[in-house]
């Protein structure tokens, strides 16, 4: 039986696209194990689909001064010499690589077996850890043509990113009755997650008064950032993660407003839904969802606002503009060819294998 073996790890974005994969591989005969690290999101998200999961030890490459510099290095060794060992044992005949600090030192060890790797580049630049990952890998999956001049060209596929099927299969009403909402005012689905958006989840709270004169919200503000004060207020519904109902709560929604993770909005293009992009502050990261934004809004797909302008007359006048536009956003996503990448990655991995 053929065997690939997927890593990717450290966010949701990062195994999200080898979780559209799994069902096709498993079509195409593969044997599929995971490596991720001990305890990420990776292990959860990846066991739920029942796939054997092999945790290795995890350190953060960093380019700016940080105590964990001193001691990361070495947690990256010992993933390294962990990963061997997995690997020899497994005796994969491909490795895909979603990025991620814990996949450097599988794709390094992949390397010292000559086990054929492919790797997915998300954003429009490549991060650190895949320019590291980059010369043991065979081929490089690119999600933006703005990607390619950064890749070797002998290397570079524009795929762009596989979408989980399931999110295809959404319904409206379902979604609607889930929220206890009517379908006679328009929905805004606004997903805010981990502490990185608790920008987003502050104004959003602000201008709730205001909001659900209009609008019927749902609101993912991710783990932790429940506001119980606002538990039951008609008209709005808030969950720390949807995961089982998710398609249906983008079938329900008319707008989404949301970061600009290069997995999250295109998602939102394969969707055709009208959004709003706040992406993270350069302070925040390493400025990815900036760049991402910038490509979307160019292309007519997104509506753009920063979060240095993030206020509550900033955001409802970005609202009042999106659901006057709608059919605008729409016909410009109905002309991308950034549509679901599965088959294409699949060919290549067949291809790559050896």
């Amino acid at each position: 039986m053929k065997r690939i073996v997927l890593t990717g790890g450290g966010t949701a974005g990062h195994v999200t696209p080898c979780i559209a994969l799994l069902p096709s591989l498993a079509k195409e005969g593969y044997d599929i194990q995971y490596i991720g690290s001990y305890q990420g999101i990776e292990r959860k998200l990846i066991e739920e689909y029942g796939i054997p999961y092999h945790g290795i030890s995890s350190g953060k490459l960093r380019r700016y001064l940080d105590p964990k510099n001193l001691t990361d290095p070495f947690r990256v060794l010992k993933g390294y010499i962990e990963a061997r060992k997995l690997l020899k044992r497994l005796k994969p005949d491909v490795l895909f690589s979603k990025g991620g600090f814990v996949t450097v030192p599988v794709v390094l060890a992949a390397k010292k077996y000559h086990i054929p790797v492919i790797i997915h580049e998300s954003d429009m630049t490549p991060g650190l850890a895949n320019k590291i990952a980059i010369p043991a890998a065979k081929k490089v999956c690119a999600n933006f043509p703005e990607t390619m001049k950064y890749l070797p060209p002998e290397k570079a596929v524009l795929t762009g990113t596989p979408i989980r099927k399931e999110l295809f299969s959404g319904n409206k009403i379902k979604g609607l009755d889930f929220c206890g909402f009517t379908a006679n005012k328009p929905v805004i689905l606004i997903i805010g997650g981990s502490s990185g958006s608790r920008a987003i989840n502050q104004v959003v709270r602000d201008m709730l008064p205001t909001l659900i004169r209009d609008y019927q919200i749902i609101h993912l503000c991710g783990k932790g950032n429940i506001d119980e004060k606002l538990e039951g207020k008609s008209g709005y519904v808030q969950f720390e993660y949807i995961k089982k109902e998710l398609s249906d709560l983008f079938a329900a929604a008319d707008l989404v407003i949301s970061r600009a993770g290069a997995n999250a909005i295109c998602e939102l293009l394969a969707l055709r839904k009208p959004n709003i992009l706040i992406p993270l502050p350069q302070g925040s990261s390493r400025g990815d969802q900036i760049l991402n934004a910038e490509s979307f809004e160019r292309q007519g797909y997104s509506y753009v606002l920063k979060e240095e302008d993030l206020s509550v007359s900033s955001l409802y006048q970005s609202i009042k503009t999106v659901m006057e536009k709608r059919q605008e956003f729409i016909q410009a996503m109905n002309k991308s060819e950034l549509n679901n990448s599965i088959e294409t990655i699949i060919q290549l991995i067949k291809e790559t294998q050896k």
